[in-house]
This record gives C-alpha cells, sequence and structure tokens, in this order.
C-alpha cells in the first residue's frame, strides 16, 4: 500500500470560541463552537503508507521534524492504522499555506487535511462526520475544517456524538474577513496551555459556558438571515470574554500586544466613522476583521497604512476538506 494521496483543507475562525476541554485525551470540548471556513488559509498535506519504512516520516514545510515533534501527527495515523487493520508506516509531506502557531488557526487546516489523506491512503471510505471525528482527534478546531461556510462543532459528550456539521455551507452572503497579521511568530503560551491554565484557574469560566450557550443560540438565525450587525456585534463580545478568562487565569496571561490593541481601536474608529465591521481573535495577537464585501477596500486602505500592505491579507468563506 504505496499509493499517496493529497489532501486540502483550509483553516477557520471562530466567531462563538472552544476554550476549554472536558476531555484532554478524546478532545472533547466544555462548549459547542461555530466557525467560517477560509479561504485564503490552507494545508495540502500528502500521504503514503509504504513496508519498507520503519518507522513514520512526517515533513512539514520541508523540514523533517522529530518522533517529538511529530508526535500528534503519529499519534492521528495511530487511529487511521487501527481502523483500516493494518500496522503500515507512513510517509507525511504537508505545506502550511498559514503562519503556523500564531492565532490563525494552522493546526486546524494541518490535520483536517491529514485526516482525508491519510484515511483514504489507507483505504478508508468515511463520511464527513466521521473525518470530522478523526480530526478532532489531532486538534479540536480541525473537526471544524472538515466543511467549508459556518460551520457547528456539537460539543458531545463522548467519541461518538462530538463532531462539527455545516450551518451554511454555500455562502452568497458577500461577508469578507481582512486578516491581520501582526506577529507571524509561534506565540508563547499555546493553546492548549491558555485552556487549561483558564479552565483551572479562572472563577469566570462556569459563566463562559452559559455565554456560548447564548452566544450559539443567538448567531445562527443571525446568520440565516443574513443579519451582518448582529452576528458582529455577537462574535466581538465572545472574542473579548474568551480573552478575560487568559487575564482572570492565575497566573494572568493574555495573547495581545501593543499592536493588537492599536488594531481594536481602529476598528472602533471605523465603526464611529460609518464602516460596519467587528474584531475576532483566537489564541494569538492576530486580529481578524469581520467586514462586508462594500467595505473592503477602505479597511484595508486603513490597515495597510498603519501596519503595511505585507500584514493585510483578504479572506472569503472558503471551501471544505477536498483531494487533490
Amino acid at each position: 500500500m504505496t499509493t499517496a494521496v493529497t489532501a486540502r483543507a483550509h483553516t477557520n475562525i471562530a466567531l462563538v470560541k472552544y476554550w476549554g476541554k472536558a476531555d484532554q485525551h478524546l478532545i472533547l470540548p466544555e462548549t459547542s463552537s461555530l466557525s467560517l471556513t477560509l479561504d485564503q488559509f490552507y494545508t495540502d498535506t500528502t500521504v503514503a503508507f509504504d513496508p519498507a519504512l520503519s518507522a513514520d516520516e512526517v515533513t512539514v514545510n520541508q523540514q523533517r521534524l522529530s518522533p517529538a515533534a511529530s508526535q500528534k501527527v503519529r499519534h492521528l495515523l495511530d487511529l487511521v492504522r487501527a481502523q483500516s487493520r493494518q500496522d503500515t508506516f507512513a510517509r507525511v509531506t504537508s505545506t502550511n499555506h498559514v503562519p503556523m502557531a500564531a492565532g490563525l488557526a494552522s493546526s486546524a487546516s494541518a490535520f483536517a487535511a491529514l485526516a482525508g489523506a491519510a484515511s483514504q491512503a489507507a483505504g478508508l471510505t468515511l463520511s464527513r462526520r466521521d473525518l470530522s471525528r478523526l480530526a478532532r482527534r489531532g486538534s479540536g478546531s480541525a473537526t471544524r475544517s472538515i466543511y467549508g461556510g459556518f460551520v457547528e462543532w456539537h460539543a458531545g459528550h463522548n467519541d461518538a456524538t462530538s463532531y462539527a456539521e455545516p450551518l451554511l455551507e454555500q455562502v452568497t452572503w458577500p461577508v469578507a474577513i481582512v486578516a491581520l497579521v501582526l506577529d507571524p511568530h509561534q506565540k508563547r503560551v499555546s493553546s492548549r496551555q491558555g485552556m487549561q491554565a483558564s479552565v483551572a484557574t479562572s472563577p469566570y469560566y462556569p459563566a463562559w459556558k452559559q455565554v456560548v450557550a447564548h452566544d450559539l443560540a443567538a448567531i445562527k438565525p443571525a446568520i440565516l438571515d443574513h443579519d451582518f450587525t448582529q452576528v458582529g456585534e455577537i462574535l466581538e463580545s465572545n472574542a473579548m470574554r474568551m480573552h478575560a478568562l487568559t487575564l482572570s487565569a492565575d497566573p494572568a496571561f493574555s495573547y495581545f500586544n501593543g499592536a493588537t490593541l492599536t488594531a481594536m481601536q481602529t476598528v472602533r474608529d471605523l465603526r464611529a466613522a460609518g464602516i460596519a465591521c467587528y474584531y475576532t481573535l483566537d489564541a494569538g495577537p492576530n486580529l481578524k476583521v469581520f467586514c462586508q464585501s462594500q467595505d473592503i477596500a477602505a479597511i484595508t486602505a486603513r490597515f495597510t497604512h498603519d501596519f503595511g500592505h505585507d500584514r493585510v491579507i483578504v479572506a472569503h468563506p472558503g471551501p471544505g476538506l477536498s483531494w487533490l
């Protein structure tokens, strides 16, 4: 079994956040979440199971990973091997078109692409729901990158019931995300570490779970009704309440830097000037600005002036997992 299979998956930005695991091993979240898959950020991954190999070989962005660095990849390959009832090692070659570990969900596209390529290379024919469940075992947010458009991840209570499904996969609504790459470097506190600290030490974590339930109930009809203002207000407040958990942890920490705070104020200034836009960000300093297509030019002009052309990327709703 040496046939190579290549899959492409796009990253997503959570509009109602997932922040905290109920089960670290199965990667079951404390709450459900909702995201938008983006067209500009993606991962291409090729997998081939080769009987000649004596161990898994993992290369990311032309760099061969050590066994320690590739542990999560090998764990997902073990799950595929178990499902396909084989023990052949694999050669994995992956290219990330995403700034890795900088709050742009590179792990989401990476593990969704790995799930798609590895399962098919092993001879499995999985439903999208089962691909979502498999991708989740590599990275929680990867469960949503199996699908395009607006996607909800159901928290569930075990491996079988925690999966994502599309809310609105074919997005004709003229919305966009202006991504600001304010710091492309690896963050000091990983998402995993940040979640664990917030769940364990923030006195506000129980309230966060109530916030998510309320925001999910409100944002889904707003998306289906194309209510831009309602969606924008929910995603911005949800992001700030998630980050309040990091500030209220013990010890406190933050993913913001000075440029993050400046960009947040710029979004508020643009809104005050009549340009409708709202910001969100995950575990990293890089802001994502939710806007309408008609306002892209004005928004990008302002941020290009403030931060430079190379740091501003326009993304639109993107597709789900595909095979190349």
